[in-house]
């Protein structure tokens, strides 16, 4: 690769530009997201950016071969196969952003991974939603979407029976253990950590909107702003759960991004809204104005297809052995591939609202999947549905949970997994690289989990049998 030549796109010009706006910046945390959407990477100090922009950073190719705990997958074929060599990361063009609070001050940039002569590695969870959205281009389609982020503020300590507890209110140490669906009061008590998210979020050029109290003790829900760039919307979600996660940190609770994490109430949810536009902007998937109520053939066949590659894809929108765990009958997490319109108990939904915001909410992913791998297949689901014109059948009225023995989707997490790595579907969907990657760090996990002894175990076995 010809020396200074950036694959990303990124320019030195942008670098120089951000050290002139920002003096008191002293370094930048530099983050390479993983299979499992963990920032992975380093902090350098000021001087070293400029290089950053121009050289690219060496980084372990191993960085993106590990498990939910940090340690090497050697079925990756990412350690030892190829001598844990290192690869170049590059920053991705208009991520180098302030931090809020940071003392002293630092900023932070997103990188990418490519070969030393610049092509794209395989196993970046952003490269394989680049070449869904490449593909779509080709197809003079270009999707655009948002997600909203679910999660729950949690006390840093354990409640006397050992589980995670809600967090008592930043503002005056108040707490409480109901619901609180959708209290605006309730909402008050956590306002100065909320202000903090927000104005992390702004530094960021993120545009965090709605908050609400939802259906669990200490769960909480923000809406993001509907990006053209489905690229950017997966980059503001992986950027707003950093952002949440320090600033609830600085106000002394934790953030917690598990599918499930109480037992007894929802789990968090990371529904995925998108919409398909043509070259000019225009939706594809609003129907004629004078048609209204009879769908548009596009958005048909896009439901058509994301139910029929729902099983295989299960994997990437529950990819943890606690994703399963939120999949319990009237949740408000759907448990059939089922669609219907301004309908929660689905998993595909058409909001309700202006034709020209017409667009399909995906809402089997919890929290804890991977925004870019959840973007990527999303996109291959619709673009088989529209490349085979696929029927989604009828629409679901009523309690969508009636069809919860549907046998399609996978039980489990270990069917689930099996099901990934066999698919065509998923390794077309992230890319043969991606998909052995992705594949082999799950089996890596359920390993893990499997020889585990949880205390469940001694609850039930240890006196009895």
């Amino acid at each position: 690769m010809t020396a200074g030549h950036c694959p990303s796109g990124a320019q030195v010009a942008e670098a120089e530009a951000f050290l002139a706006a920002h003096p008191d910046i002293e370094a930048f945390d530099l983050v390479l997201n993983d299979a499992n959407g963990i920032g992975r990477g380093k902090i350098i100090r000021r001087h070293e950016l400029l290089g950053l922009y121009r050289n690219g950073r060496h980084l372990p190719i191993s960085i993106l071969g590990l498990d939910i705990c940090g340690e090497d997958v050697h079925e990756t074929g990412l350690i030892w196969d190829q001598g844990d060599g290192d690869l170049r990361a590059w920053p991705v063009p208009g991520s180098l952003v302030p931090l809020h609070g940071t003392s002293p001050r630092r900023g932070e940039v997103l990188l990418s991974m490519y070969s030393l002569d610049g092509e794209p590695m395989g196993s970046d969870p952003r490269h394989a939603l680049a070449r869904q959205v490449a593909a779509l281009a080709e197809e003079g389609l270009f999707p655009a979407g948002a997600f909203e982020l679910e999660f729950f503020l949690l006390a840093n300590e354990r409640g006397p029976d050992g589980k995670v507890q809600p967090a008592r209110d930043v503002l005056d140490g108040r707490s409480s253990a109901k619901t609180e669906v959708y209290s605006v009061d309730h909402l008050h008590g956590m306002l100065p950590l909320f202000s903090d998210i927000y104005a992390g979020a702004k530094l960021a050029g993120i545009t965090a909107e709605t908050l609400i109290s939802e259906y669990a003790p200490g769960q909480y829900e923000l809406t993001l702003d509907y990006r053209r760039d489905v690229m950017q919307a997966a980059d503001d979600l992986i950027r707003l759960k950093r952002i949440v996660r320090a600033q609830a940190r600085a106000h002394g609770v934790t953030a917690c991004f598990m599918a499930k994490p109480i037992e007894a109430y929802a789990g968090s949810g990371m529904h995925f809204h998108v919409s398909m536009q043509d070259g000019s902007g225009v939706n594809m998937f609003a129907e004629a104005a004078a048609d209204e109520g009879t769908w548009s053939p596009m958005i048909l066949h896009a439901l058509g297809g994301l139910r029929a590659t729902m099983a295989e894809s299960m994997l990437i929108f529950a990819p943890h052995a606690n994703s399963w765990r939120r999949f319990a009958n009237q949740s408000y997490a759907p448990v059939s591939p089922s669609w219907g319109v301004n309908n929660r108990s689905v998993a595909l939904r058409i909001p309700a609202g202006e034709l020209k915001a017409r667009r399909v909410e995906h809402r089997p992913s919890g929290v804890d999947a991977n925004p870019y791998l959840v973007a990527a297949t999303v996109l291959a689901g619709i673009r088989h549905g529209l490349a085979k014109r696929i029927d989604p059948g009828p629409e679901t009225t009523g309690n969508g949970y009636d069809g919860e023995d549907d046998k399609s989707i996978p039980a489990d997490w270990r069917e689930a997994i099996r099901a990934a790595t066999g698919s065509a579907f998923v390794r077309d969907a992230l890319g043969a690289e991606m998909h052995k990657t992705f594949c082999a760090i799950k089996a890596a996990e359920l390993a893990r989990v499997s020889r585990t002894i949880a205390d469940v175990d001694f609850d039930l076995y240890l006196h009895t049998v």
